[in-house]
């Protein structure tokens, strides 16, 4: 049973990318994207809050929401990039506990937006791109919300505290960032696709 638990978090991260896969690749399946969009993610959260006890690194350092908010970002401008990115971390902490950490969630994926929405101001759209900017995306994220981690848990700020604190956090970052990778190859041209029909029928993200 025990073995079964450590699995099944991997289980649902393989649902979710089979789901996307489907989603991607098979055309005609175009009117099942919300549904299977939200299945994902749902995968995603399950995965997160049964590894959320094991302390190592593990599938909860995969976060899909860091390209879903750089997508926005790309598709609807860096003012709504960084509020999607700054109201994703409250949103999903209402559901995993808010904490002084939510404040720094909130400014990293809403930096995140803000990138995603300079690519959008300049036109840089490329997949490699996007790609790059999703990988890196990872650690950004990581440094920014590791200042609270300086700030609450050490006795005094100091470069040893610093190079400490973002050495021990080095693996967690790059498991983020090849995840956000990964998804960035899966879901960006859909994403945006997608958002880019919203914004030309309602007139969004103009600015």
């Amino acid at each position: 049973m025990n073995r079964f638990r450590k699995l099944l978090p991997w289980l649902l991260l393989g649902a979710m990318t089979g789901c996307i896969l489907v989603l991607t690749f098979l055309p005609g399946l175009t009117q099942y994207y919300t549904l299977l969009l939200f299945g994902g993610a749902g995968c995603c959260v399950a995965a997160l809050l049964l590894a959320f006890e094991n302390h190592r690194p593990s599938a909860r350092d995969l976060m899909p929401v860091t390209v879903l908010v750089l997508c926005a970002g790309i598709s609807l401008g860096p003012v709504q990039g960084f509020i999607t990115g700054a109201l994703s971390a409250v949103v999903s902490n209402l559901m995993l506990g808010m904490g002084p950490w939510t404040l720094w969630q909130m400014l990293g994926w809403g930096v995140i937006g803000l990138l995603g929405g300079g690519m959008k101001r300049f036109r840089l759209r490329q997949k490699w791109l996007v790609c790059v900017l999703a990988l890196l995306s990872g650690f950004l994220y990581g440094w920014i919300v590791d200042i609270w981690t300086v700030a609450f848990y050490g006795e005094g700020i100091s470069l040893e505290l610093f190079l400490t604190v973002y050495g021990a956090a080095t693996l967690f970052n790059l498991i983020h960032g090849v995840g956000n990778l990964i998804f960035a190859l899966l879901l960006y041209p859909t994403v945006c696709r997608k958002l880019d029909r919203v914004v030309v029928k309602y007139g969004l993200g103009r600015r």
